[in-house]
């Protein structure tokens, strides 16, 4: 009886949301619910069989002949899923809370991204995949302003494009040692013997620079750089050579952040005060840190993120070191934490000097400030550098975030979001640690056993979610995750919580 009066309640309490005036709630009222632009499923999560499925078996042990499928979950009939609907390979319809590891922007089948690829106009940028760093088709500027330069963080005009989040990450640190050298050689140009050394990866070609990460940080698994800056799971790193960098604690908080200011605060002050020394001793171990790389969101370390006093606090520090600041947004990026940018909720005095991005871009790429680029050219690229068919994409997806008011609605969807799991948890002492920006949210769980037990009690009933860390599960739904669908999600997991106490 109480679960059908806090339902009623919340669906009282949805619809005065719904009909408040505008200036009463003048930043969470999107136009429209964008759900309502293209098809979706009404009647919610539907599970036939057992996941996963006989289908998705079958598939299964065909691709285990063929590479290494140890990590699928389940097939996807992606030409029957919609909107923030997945339908797997026997019919079983998921309320999708993973979104292709946080890149689904709009969900799926997005009506105007489909379109934008049936354009014939957009055919020969599907046919031919141009190398952007030396023949770039005559529309690659209009995609760069109309896409990823549309999104740029304040005070960052420059870009480089790459093809993940991974080797963002990279072009990233690349940027950072080549402005390190420059600075250190006044400007001018390398020398004889630096070229010569470096062919063999000794110094002063190959210098023993370093980039400061995080415990708990992952900044991708595709190089040497961007596995030696992670720092989150043996299993990723273990047999792989890496790089000797340094690694700090990221703050241990408890949440929501307004309750525990006082004791946040001295973990904070102990982390950056670690920060500092890890920083001052490379450099007098002639080992100085180039950068400092951190996620505003930690995601796979467990969805932790820090107040915004500490991370103008670790800008400045950085600063001081005459070391460049880099935000991985390649989680947190585009709308998910109810700003286009997490960093932006940090209230920074001067940007991010880099700010890497991919997932929900649909390519991957570096934001950079004025002066970063290498005085000598061709030393930063690729072959492809980005693919301007996902450029056609991003426009779409940059459009539609504006023309729906996307952000919005993740403000509006994130709140009732937290205000649920709140709920939850002073309901059922199973979850604890409720936290998230946006829809961008997390809770933990007693232990691994649980939380996976919980995950596939979840996928059971139509929801798929993972988890993250020892005990995390996080949520990464699409930006057009409406209020239905926060309601969806919550009764479902009250059902399992309910089960499994």
């Amino acid at each position: 009886m109480d679960r059908v009066w806090r339902l009623a309640c919340r669906r009282i309490s949805t619809f005065l949301t719904q009909i408040r005036p505008q200036s009463a709630l003048p930043a969470l009222q999107p136009t429209i619910d964008p759900i309502d632009r293209h098809r979706d499923f009404e009647h919610g999560p539907y599970v036939k069989t057992r996941i996963p499925g006989p289908k998705s078996q079958a598939l299964l042990a065909r691709l285990g002949s063929i590479q290494d499928g140890r990590t699928v979950r389940f097939f996807i009939d992606f030409e029957k899923s919609a909107g923030n609907y997945l339908v797997d390979a026997d019919g079983n319809r998921f309320l999708d809370v993973y979104c292709q590891i946080a890149s689904l922007a709009l969900g799926y089948n997005h009506p105007d991204i489909l379109a934008s690829l049936r354009n014939p106009a957009n055919a020969h940028l599907l046919a031919n995949r141009p190398c952007l760093g030396v023949t770039p088709p005559i529309e690659f500027i209009h995609l760069l302003e109309s896409s990823v330069l549309s999104m740029a963080p304040s005070g960052l005009r420059q870009v480089m494009l790459a093809m993940c989040g991974s080797c963002s990450n990279e072009t990233a640190f690349k940027f950072a040692f080549a402005y390190y050298r420059h600075k250190q050689r006044r400007g001018t140009s390398p020398t004889q013997e630096e070229l010569e050394t470096s062919l063999s990866n000794q110094a002063p070609g190959s210098p023993d620079l370093s980039v400061l990460g995080f415990t708990g940080a992952n900044h991708g698994r595709s190089g040497a750089g961007s596995l030696s800056a992670s720092h989150h799971k043996a299993i990723c790193k273990v047999d792989f050579p890496a790089f000797d960098w340094p690694r700090a604690s990221f703050p241990r908080l408890r949440y929501p952040l307004n309750e525990f200011v006082a004791e946040n605060e001295r973990e904070e002050a102990r982390c950056l005060a670690e920060i500092d020394g890890v920083m001052t001793q490379r450099k007098a171990e002639g080992r100085p840190v180039a950068c400092l790389i951190v996620e505003p969101i930690m995601s796979e370390g467990g969805d932790m993120h820090a107040s915004p006093s500490f991370f103008r606090r670790l800008r400045k520090l950085v600063k001081e070191h005459d070391a460049l600041f880099i935000a991985d947004e390649v989680q947190t990026g585009v709308g998910a934490t109810g700003y286009v940018w997490a960093h932006e909720s940090w209230g920074l005095d001067e940007p991010p000097d880099m700010v890497t991005f991919s997932k929900k871009m649909q390519t991957g790429g570096v934001y950079l400030r004025d002066g970063l680029f290498p005085v000598l050219p061709g030393r930063i690229g690729n072959t492809w550098m980005g693919d301007p068919a996902k450029l056609v994409v991003a426009c779409e997806i940059a459009n539609v975030i504006r023309r729906d008011r996307l952000i919005d609605l993740v403000r509006l969807s994130g709140e009732e979001m937290l205000k649920g799991m709140a709920y939850l948890q002073s309901r059922h002492p199973l979850i604890s640690n409720v936290r998230g920006m946006g829809t961008f949210c997390a809770f933990d769980l007693p232990s691994t056993e649980l939380r996976d037990s919980m995950l596939t009690s979840l996928m059971n009933k139509g929801v798929f979610a993972v988890g993250c860390s020892t005990k995390t599960i996080r949520l990464r739904p699409s930006l057009t995750f409406a209020l239905r669908h926060v309601h969806v999600f919550l009764d479902v997991l009250e059902a399992v919580l309910t089960d499994a106490e």
